[in-house]
């Protein structure tokens, strides 16, 4: 029988995102490098389409007797430069923010309000084994505000001299 190539992308509103890793930090479960983070199926009906597909959904043992395994997706965040890399923006009161490679590990330890994403599949085959890899297409994260969020956000937009640029005409020599 052939195998069947998913190509239809995986949206999901309000999800719940666990085992983040943006900043691709290495660990016990973790090669350094490796960025990704896992997301919660809540819907029976997607988890067996993506079982059946062949995407790789994985179980969290539940930690109460009498309570259901919880089932979750891996997902890897690529900035391969020979591919298109992630849209990640991050929202608040103040506006919508694009992360780059170089912020996005500030996810690590945000508190996420919302998270609304797209994943992308990619079809793999190893020595007769196959299967379906997800990836970070988009993320839209909103997160959490302190109350002095609206107090300092003007001075984020600002522009800081930098020290050697600052006293250039100053400088009487």
């Amino acid at each position: 029988m052939a195998k069947k190539l998913v190509t239809d992308e995986i949206s999901i509103e309000n999800a719940h995102l666990m085992f983040r890793n943006f900043e691709g930090k290495e660990g016990k479960f973790n090669p350094a490098g490796k960025r990704n983070f896992c997301v919660r199926l809540d819907d029976p009906n997607i988890v067996k389409k993506l079982e059946t597909d062949g995407w790789n959904v994985r179980y969290l043992k539940a930690r109460n007797e009498g309570d259901e395994d919880v089932p979750y997706l891996s997902v890897t965040v690529s900035y391969n430069p020979n591919a298109r890399p992630p849209k990640i923006i991050q929202i608040s009161s103040h506006g919508q923010t694009p992360l780059d490679e170089s912020m996005v590990n500030s996810l690590d330890w945000a508190e996420i309000v919302n998270a609304d994403l797209v994943i992308s599949p990619y079809n793999w085959e190893v020595q007769g084994k196959h299967g379906v890899k997800a990836y970070l297409k988009a993320l839209y994260v909103t997160i959490a505000e302190d109350k002095f969020a609206d107090k300092y956000a003007s001075m984020a937009s600002a522009q800081t001299p930098s020290p050697a640029g600052a006293y250039d005409e100053d400088v009487p020599f």
